[in-house]
Order: C-alpha cells, then structure tokens, then sequence
C-alpha cells in the first residue's frame, strides 16, 4: 500500500488550470477558416453526441466518426494535425502554476482529469502540467466513479479537490465527506452555469478564479466549510 500523505490536493485540467473554453473557440475558428462552417457544425454535432455517450468531451473520437461520413475529402486528415500540436502552455490561467507549486509545500498535488487516452495526455504533456505536477496524473473515464481507485494511488488523511464542475465537486463531497475540501474555480461555461446552484451542494471554497487560491493558507484550505472569495 502506498503511504499515507497527510494531505493531497486533486486538480482538474479543463476550465480549472487549462482554459478550455479557449481552445474549443480557437477550433471553431479553425474549422470554419480550413473546412467551411457546414463542417464545423457536423464535427461539433458529433462531438457533444459523443459526450453525452461517454461523459467526456473526446475531439479525436468525434473526428473519427466525422471521417466517417468525410472519406472522399482528403482535407478531414489534417484536422488531426491542428489539435495534437495546439499550444495548449499559452492557455494556462494566470497564476496556475503558482497555485501548483504552492501546494506543493503543503501536500501532493495530482491532476484528476476526466477524458480519452490520447488525446488528454497529450494536452497535458503539451501544456507544462505533466511536468509541473512531477508525473502525479491521473486520467480516467468518470473520475467521481474512481475515488477509490484514486485512495489506493494517493491515500490521504485529507483531500482538497479543485473543480469547476459543481456536479463533480458535489459527489466527491457524497462519498469523501468531511475527508474532503471542495474548491470551485468559476471559470468556463459549467462553473457559471446558473442552474447548478439549484441542482448541487455548493462548494466550500468558491473563488473566482484559479490564481485567487494563492490568498489562501493552508488551514482555510483544510476547513470543510463555505468560504468565497475574489
């Protein structure tokens, strides 16, 4: 078994450290600029199909089954080439990796994303956060099905979970209770989705963004109840 840590933080990637509303625009753009708009709007159809299926958002899995539909168009096999080599370091919030390193004096920090096995990987290789977090990643398909699984790699006295999906932050609290601090970064379309604050629990610690975490010491951090700030 793996020692017991005193305390491990868990990040999430997309619209917590990475902003991914960002990217998904930059591929908009670029799909309508190479390919026209009719295929942008497929390609995007047959994502969110895939994402309601899988419960991640998988852009090669959805370029896949557009391809499908594309064989005769020779143009559909560069699509590939623009998102395994976007630049995903220069969409790093401010202050994201201060927030790491920061935490690092504290715990363990350890990325807990959601997504495919190639293509979140390399996102997270891309954009600095493999090294950043010293190889403590951890990708799956569902992660709030995953706790265990996540206890087993990290055993933990304490958790402190950052996210900005209040749903994800909701069932980790279900499960780990008072075990874990939630944190809700309100940054991209889910963490300022109006309706979750009707559907989910709130957070114990909302900030307005990432880089805000750096206010925080770590006893706040390590206090289960509802804080905000920025």
């Amino acid at each position: 078994m793996s020692k017991l840590h005193p305390l491990v933080f868990l990040f999430d990637v997309d619209n917590t450290l990475l902003d991914n509303d960002r990217v998904e625009r930059d591929l908009r753009s670029h799909l309508a600029r190479s390919f026209g708009v009719a295929a942008r709007s497929r390609y995007f159809e047959i994502f969110e199909e895939l994402r309601r299926e899988l419960g991640y958002a998988d852009y090669l899995g959805a370029l896949e089954r557009y391809r499908l539909e594309a064989l005769h168009d020779p143009r559909v096999l560069r699509m590939s080439t623009w998102l395994v080599d976007y630049p995903f370091a220069r969409r790093l919030y401010p202050a994201a990796l201060a927030v790491v390193r920061r935490t690092r004096r504290w715990g363990i920090p350890v990325i807990l994303s959601d997504g495919d096995a190639v293509f979140q990987p390399r996102k997270v290789e891309r954009s600095g956060l493999w090294r950043a977090f010293c190889g403590h990643v951890l990708i799956y398909v569902r992660k709030e099905r995953a706790l265990g699984e996540v206890e087993r790699l990290y055993p933990a006295r304490h958790y402190v979970m950052i996210d900005d999906k209040q749903r994800i932050l909701d069932s980790v609290k279900q499960t780990w209770g008072e075990r874990v601090t939630t944190v809700l970064p309100q940054q991209g379309h889910y963490a300022n989705d109006p309706g979750n604050a009707a559907r989910y629990r709130p957070a114990d610690i909302t900030v307005g963004r990432i880089g805000d975490l750096l206010a925080y010491q770590r006893s706040a951090l390590l206090a289960a109840d509802s804080r905000q700030i920025g």
